[in-house]
Parts: structure tokens; C-alpha cells; sequence
């Protein structure tokens, strides 16, 4: 039976107050490096409606559009309820920091991912129909973020990523299965933003790093890790760049 898209009673709205924001918007999940590429891109925060449920940062408005930072993301609900205002506030590319664990051998601690795609195992991608469309990231986005990774000289792999809410659950069995499939890796955000992107018409793209392991069934994980940070902030300057970067090129050819 094909799925309506019937508009929900309760719906994402630019309350008053609520800043506009620019085409580009950084979606940071994980805090410290919310903390970090706030400070390098000298952006201030502006209060807004959901400033409880997380941080708004945009950059000095200058000749060009002012580039948003916003997080942390804790889950796919979390995650999208975010990304719905930032639509509704102006957002028209979304850019995605985060973490996942890796199921594949070659992909140590700090190594950067570009998920192009999704197995979603979380409760929120259900509600946005995208028909038979799977989960996935904008093409044209990432060609833009790997050929900047090429020229930084960052290694990196690309493909499928699992996405779950239960975090406890992660068996061994299920493991061995997306590890068969030739899935990279496992988070909790990214197939829910992929699926709201489709379904909003927007472009949506980012980047994962290695944060832990688990592909050979038992979990290590890589928090105090230097590698873990040089990734994270190799890929987050990545981002950052490449979105400003977009916003300056859309604000020349206006």
C-alpha cells in the first residue's frame, strides 16, 4: 500500500525570533568538535527557538552568506528534529560530522568514511516515504568532499553505513551479516538524514571517522585516541571548508 505524504498536526516552523540561515549549514554530532570548528570559524551563537535541544553558531555576515554551525546530535530523532528547522530556516545544503565504529578490518580508529548510503535500524526514517528510493547522500556533495580529502592528502573510504538506535544491541551475529554486505561501518544519525533530505528536497552530505572498532567482535573503542582526533579535526576543517567554500561561490552568482 503506497504511503501518503500527509503533513503532520504538529510542524516545523520558523518561530518568531528564529535567525535566518544561509544555503550552507554544518550539522556537528559530537560536541567537543562542535566546540572546536565553532572557535576556528570565529562564529557566534545565536539564541533561537530550540536552543535547549541544541546550539546555533553562524559566522560574521559579511559580502557573502553566513555560514551556520549548529549541534551536538545525540540519535536519529534527535538528529532530524534539528535538521527539520534548519530546512525550514533556510538550509539548503546540509553537512554532517560524526563518529561511527567500524566493521571492516581496513578501517582503523580515525580513519575517515563518506557514507553515499544507509541500512537504517532506527524509528524515525519510517515516517518520511521516500517510496523505493534507499538512503543516500547527495552524489554532487560528495564529489566535492572527496576531491578535497584527495587534495589534502587524506585517505579515506566511501560506501554503505549501518545506522541503529540500540547501541546495547549490536550483536555479533548482525556484525558478521552488514560485514558480508560490505558495510563500513555503524552509527545512529546519518540513514534518518539521508531519508529526511530525499523527502525535503534538499542536498545532504558528510563525513564519519572511525571511532571505535568492532570487526572482529569485540568493541575497542578509540576516544582518547590521538588518531581519533586528528581525524576528527582533518575531516571537520574538511567540512568546514568545502561548505564555506559553496556558500561563497552561491553568493558570487547571485
Amino acid at each position: 500500500m503506497k504511503q501518503e505524504r500527509e503533513a503532520g498536526i504538529i510542524r516545523p516552523i520558523k518561530a518568531a525570533g528564529d535567525p535566518p540561515v544561509g544555503p550552507d549549514v554544518l550539522m556537528v554530532i559530537i560536541p567537543y568538535e562542535l566546540t572546536y570548528l565553532v572557535q576556528t570559524a570565529k562564529a557566534k551563537e545565536v539564541p533561537f527557538s530550540q536552543t535547549r535541544l541544541y546550539r546555533l553558531y553562524q559566522t560574521e555576515r559579511g559580502d557573502h552568506e553566513p555560514l551556520t554551525l549548529c549541534g551536538p546530535f545525540l540519535g536519529a530523532p534527535h538528529a532530524v528534529m534539528g535538521m527539520e528547522k534548519l530546512i525550514v530556516l533556510g538550509a539548503k545544503r546540509i553537512w554532517v560530522l560524526g563518529w561511527c565504529g567500524s566493521l571492516q578490518p581496513d578501517l582503523p580508529i580515525g580513519h575517515i568514511v563518506v557514507p553515499t548510503g544507509a541500512v537504517s535500524e532506527e524509528g524515525t526514517s519510517a515516517h518520511y516515504p521516500i517510496g523505493a528510493q534507499s538512503p543516500e547522500s547527495d552524489e554532487t556533495l560528495n564529489q566535492m568532499l572527496e576531491e578535497e580529502l584527495e587534495r589534502r592528502g587524506l585517505p579515506f573510504s566511501k560506501g554503505v553505513v549501518w545506522t541503529t538506535d540500540a547501541i546495547y544491541r549490536e550483536t555479533v551475529s548482525k556484525v558478521k551479516a552488514y560485514q558480508a554486505r560490505g558495510i563500513l561501518g555503524v552509527e545512529m544519525e546519518i540513514s534518518a538524514l539521508m531519508t529526511l533530505a530525499l523527502y525535503r528536497a534538499v542536498s545532504m552530505a558528510g563525513l564519519l571517522v572511525v571511532s571505535d572498532e568492532l570487526f572482529d567482535f569485540k568493541w575497542r573503542h578509540g576516544f582518547s585516541n590521538p588518531r581519533l582526533k586528528k581525524g576528527s579535526r582533518a575531516a571537520g576543517q574538511t567540512l568546514l571548508d568545502v561548505a564555506a567554500s559553496c556558500s561563497r561561490v552561491m553568493t558570487s552568482k547571485r
